[in-house]
C-alpha cells in the first residue's frame, strides 16, 4: 500500500508541473494581453494621431486624462457662476474647455487607454452621425447600460435596426396629438398645485427642478405606459440614483473587471436594477394578462412593444422567434422611456423658466403670445403649431443648455473622416455644448440669449445650417424629440398663462452634468399670480 501511494505520488509529479507551466503561460498571455491595451496599443494610436497633426495631451498610463478630468471638474463645480451668465462651459466641461483652447477645435485626450479625439466642426459632427463616413460604434458600456436602460439608444446593427422600426409608430405626428389631452391633465394639476402653494401676497417661492421632474415623470407614465405617476414614482427614484451612480463609476470602468467587485457603488447599482426590474416584470404582466382575456392594447407605447411581441413569438412571452422582442427586451426599453422620457423635458423646462427669469421681457413676450393665441384656455395642438416666440424661445434654451452636451462614436475599423485616418479603437467626440457656444459659427453674442436668432427657422439661425445639434443627427436621432418639445410648449404656455417668475434670492447658478445637465444646487424661483 505504501509502495503504491508512493509510486501514485510519483507518477502525478509531472502533471503538477505540467499544470503549472500552463497556469503560468495563460498569466503570461493575460498579462501580455493587458500590456498591449495599456501600453503598447495607445502608443501606437498616439503615435498614428499625432504624425497627421492632431495634437493634445499624452498617454499617462494606464489611466489616461481621467484623473485630471476629475481633478478640474471638482474644483469647477465648486465654485457657481454669476448670474444670468450662460458662457457654461468652463464650469459644465472644464477639462474640454481646457483641451480646446490650448490644443485647437480638433484635439486628442484621452479616456482611459482609448484616445479621444473632440472635433468641434459642425459639418464633421452631422457627417459622423449620419454615418456618411461609414458605421460607427456607439461608445458601449454593457454593464453599465444595463443598470440604467439597455434599450434602443445603446443598440447596433439588426437589433437597432427592429427596435427602432418597432417604436417609431408611437412617436408619429398623430399619436402625439392624441397624448394632449393627458400632457394638459398633468400640467393642470402641476399648475393646480403651485397655485395652493402661493401666500396672501399671492406669491410663493419653489424649486421647479423636482416640481418639473415629477411633472414629465407623470406625463411618460400616462403616455407611454397608461400608468400613473404613483405606480412609476419608485420608478424614476431608482433611475435618477442609477445615474448618478452610473456617473460616478463610468471613469472606473476603465479598471478590468470594476464592474464585478463588491464595492458600495456596485451593489447598490445590481439592488437598484433588480427593483426596476421587478416592478416592471410586474405591470407587463398584468398588461400581457390584460391583453390576453380580450382587453385592448390601449395604444401606447408598451402596448405597442407588447402587441408586437405576442404576434411574434405565439403566445410564448419569454422568447422572441422573429420580428418581435423578448419580454427582457420589453423591460430594457421600459426602464430607458421611464429615465429618458422623464430626463430631457424636465431639463429643457427647468432651464427655460430659470433663463425667462433672467430675462423677463422675454418672457413677457412669450406670455403675450400665449394669452393672445388661448387666452385663459387650454392650449390645443394647432395654437401650439403656431407659437413663433415660445418656440424660439425653447431653441435658444437648447442651444445655451443642451440637455446632451456631447455624442460620443469609436472607429471600429481604419476610417477616414475629415482628411485624418483614424485607426481603429479611437474615440471620436461630438461637443455639442461647444457646437453650440462657438462664436465662429453663432457670432460674437454666441453667450447672449437671444431667441430671436431662430426668428426665420433652425436653418439660417447661424452661419452654418447644421450647428443646432441638440437632439442628434442622421438616423439615431432622438426618437423622442417631436413628444419632448410638444410637452415642453405644452407645460411653458400653461405655466405662463398663470404666473410671473423671477429668480430666487437662494438660487444659485452652477449647471452641471449628471448625464444631462442639471442645476446642481436646484432651481429655486419666486412664482407669482396673475
Amino acid at each position: 500500500m505504501v509502495l503504491e501511494a508512493s509510486f501514485a505520488a510519483a507518477a502525478s509529479v509531472p502533471w503538477i508541473i505540467l499544470l503549472g507551466g500552463l497556469t503560468s503561460l495563460v498569466l503570461l498571455w493575460q498579462a501580455g494581453r493587458l500590456l498591449h491595451q495599456l501600453w503598447w496599443q495607445p502608443r501606437r494610436l498616439e503615435r498614428a494621431l499625432r504624425a497627421q497633426g492632431i495634437h493634445g495631451t499624452s498617454y499617462q498610463f494606464p489611466a489616461g486624462d481621467l484623473k485630471e478630468y476629475g481633478r478640474l471638474a471638482k474644483e469647477a463645480w465648486s465654485k457657481p457662476l454669476p448670474l444670468r451668465c450662460h458662457d457654461i462651459a468652463q464650469r459644465v466641461t472644464p477639462f474640454v474647455h481646457q483641451l480646446v483652447q490650448e490644443h485647437g477645435k480638433t484635439s486628442m485626450s484621452w479616456f482611459g487607454p482609448s484616445p479621444k479625439v473632440t472635433i468641434v466642426d459642425p459639418e464633421l459632427a452631422k457627417d459622423v452621425l449620419s454615418n456618411k463616413f461609414g458605421h460607427l460604434e456607439k461608445l458601449k458600456f454593457p454593464a453599465l447600460s444595463k443598470m440604467l436602460g439597455d434599450g434602443v439608444a445603446s443598440h447596433e446593427g439588426e437589433k437597432w435596426v427592429k427596435h427602432r422600426r418597432i417604436l417609431n409608430p408611437a412617436f408619429h405626428l398623430e399619436k402625439l396629438k392624441r397624448m394632449l389631452p393627458a400632457f394638459s391633465a398633468c400640467c393642470e394639476e402641476l399648475v393646480s398645485r403651485w397655485a395652493e402653494s402661493l401666500g396672501s401676497d399671492g406669491s410663493c417661492e419653489l424649486d421647479v427642478w423636482p416640481e418639473l421632474q415629477n411633472l414629465t415623470g407623470e406625463v411618460i407614465s400616462r403616455t407611454a405606459f397608461s400608468s400613473s405617476y404613483h405606480e412609476g414614482r419608485r420608478i424614476f427614484q431608482l433611475q435618477a440614483e442609477q445615474a448618478s451612480l452610473v456617473m460616478t463609476n463610468i471613469r472606473k470602468n476603465m479598471i478590468p473587471g470594476y464592474m464585478s467587485l463588491p464595492t458600495a457603488n456596485n451593489r447598490k447599482m445590481r439592488r437598484n436594477n433588480k427593483e426596476v426590474e421587478s416592478i416592471l416584470r410586474d405591470i407587463i404582466g398584468k398588461r400581457i394578462q390584460a391583453m390576453k382575456q380580450g382587453e385592448s392594447t390601449r395604444d401606447d407605447l408598451l402596448g405597442l412593444l407588447l402587441e408586437t411581441n405576442m404576434k411574434d413569438t405565439d403566445g410564448d412571452n419569454s422568447q422572441s422567434t422573429g420580428m418581435g422582442m423578448t419580454i427582457q427586451d420589453v423591460i430594457e426599453e421600459c426602464k430607458l422611456f421611464y429615465f429618458a422620457g422623464m430626463e430631457t423635458t424636465s431639463v429643457l423646462l427647468t432651464w427655460t423658466m430659470v433663463v425667462l427669469s433672467m430675462h423677463p421681457e422675454w418672457q413677457d413676450r412669450a406670455r403675450e403670445e400665449v394669452l393672445g393665441l388661448f387666452g385663459k384656455d387650454k392650449p390645443e395642438y394647432e395654437g401650439l403649431s403656431r407659437l413663433k416666440i415660445v418656440t424660439m424661445v425653447l431653441y435658444e434654451v437648447l442651444r445655451l443648455y443642451p440637455p446632451a452636451i456631447s455624442f460620443v462614436r469609436k472607429t471600429y475599423k481604419e476610417m477616414e473622416i475629415g482628411g485624418i485616418t483614424y485607426p481603429a479603437g479611437v474615440i471620436l467626440e461630438l461637443p455639442v455644448l461647444f457646437i453650440h457656444h462657438d462664436p465662429d459659427i453663432w457670432g460674437s453674442e454666441v453667450h447672449e440669449f437671444r431667441p430671436d436668432r431662430f426668428a426665420e427657422g433652425i436653418s439660417k439661425a447661424s452661419k452654418d445650417t447644421g450647428a443646432f445639434l441638440p437632439f442628434g443627427w442622421g438616423p439615431r436621432i432622438c426618437i423622442g424629440q417631436n413628444f419632448a418639445l410638444l410637452e415642453a410648449k405644452m407645460a411653458l404656455c400653461m405655466i405662463l398663462q398663470r404666473f410671473e417668475f423671477e429668480l430666487a434670492p437662494s438660487y444659485t447658478h452652477a449647471p452641471h452634468t449628471v448625464i444631462t445637465m442639471h442645476p446642481m444646487h436646484g432651481a429655486q424661483l419666486k412664482l407669482r399670480a396673475i
